[in-house]
């Protein structure tokens, strides 16, 4: 009734990545002081995606999730190859609409459930045309507005005091 498709990953990330894989260029022949102080800088894709070629990302439209903490306009990481289980937040194709929900499996049937109670949970049959995409990973709760219409965020000048244009 599910379909559960596993990828394996391709991008291994970049942990073993340290100070000392930065040439530091200096006529004299001695690194620059600081360089013992050097700290590389955070990939976020080595943080939040465990698998590249599996991973997708969607903006949350609706407010079906928001007591799970998933509001409208927020980033879902989505990973196709974790393994879809009872609990997990998914997002799925039901009958031709993309839905965020939480899986709740029963033997033999599948329930998907809305963390909003304006929201009546969703059974999957196997009459359903249903296709899961994958598992929710990560949320990125957007703070800065500019972000989300798409707009730049710039420093203030004296045409606008806040700096930012929508």
């Amino acid at each position: 009734m599910i379909d559960n498709i596993a990828y394996t990953p391709a991008y291994r990330g970049s942990k073993d990545f340290t100070q000392h894989h930065i040439p530091t260029a200096n006529a004299n022949g001695f690194g620059a002081a600081a360089d013992d102080y050097m700290e590389r800088g955070i990939d976020l894709n080595e943080q939040l995606i465990m698998n590249k070629p599996a991973t997708f990302f969607f903006r949350m439209n609706g407010d079906a999730m928001t007591e799970a903490g998933i509001h409208s306009g927020d980033v879902l990481i989505v990973d196709r190859s974790v393994p879809i289980a009872s609990g997990k937040i998914i997002v799925a194709a039901i009958n031709g609409e993309l839905l965020v929900r939480r899986l709740q499996t029963h033997f033999n049937r599948a329930t998907l459930l809305a963390e909003n109670s304006r929201y009546a949970p969703i059974e999957i049959t196997e009459f359903s045309e249903q296709y899961i995409w994958g598992v929710v990973t990560c949320v990125i709760h957007i703070l800065e507005k500019g972000l989300l219409s798409g707009g730049t965020i710039n420093k203030p000048n004296s045409n606008n005091k806040k700096g930012i244009h929508y």
